[in-house]
């Protein structure tokens, strides 16, 4: 069960991050290391693709030092649900972190 609520976090860490600039597979695969969620490709790569398939990131495939590297930025639609989700996380953690 925990890993299902923590994929949920992760995708929208992945929404962040690709609004911010284009990214890809590995970066992201560090950036959440460091926050604690040591994912590998076999999670992260099918993640992607089904971001993407859902419209929410978009892909292209650059040529980085001989190698084609696919990079993922937002799209509108992403762009939008990630809007909403923040406004979700905020409205939790007031809920989950008040002080009692």
């Amino acid at each position: 069960m925990l890993r299902e609520l923590f994929l949920g976090f992760i995708r929208v860490h992945i929404l962040y991050h690709a609004s911010l600039n284009p990214v890809y597979g590995l970066e992201l695969m560090e950036e959440l290391a460091r926050h604690g969620y040591p994912v590998g490709p076999g999670t992260m790569y099918p993640i992607l693709n089904k971001l993407e398939e859902n419209g929410l990131l978009v892909s292209e495939k650059i040529n980085v030092e001989g190698k084609l590297r696919k990079y993922y930025r937002i799209t509108e639609a992403g762009g939008e649900v990630l809007a909403e989700a923040k406004e979700k996380i905020r409205e939790l953690a007031r809920e989950v972190l008040e002080e009692r």
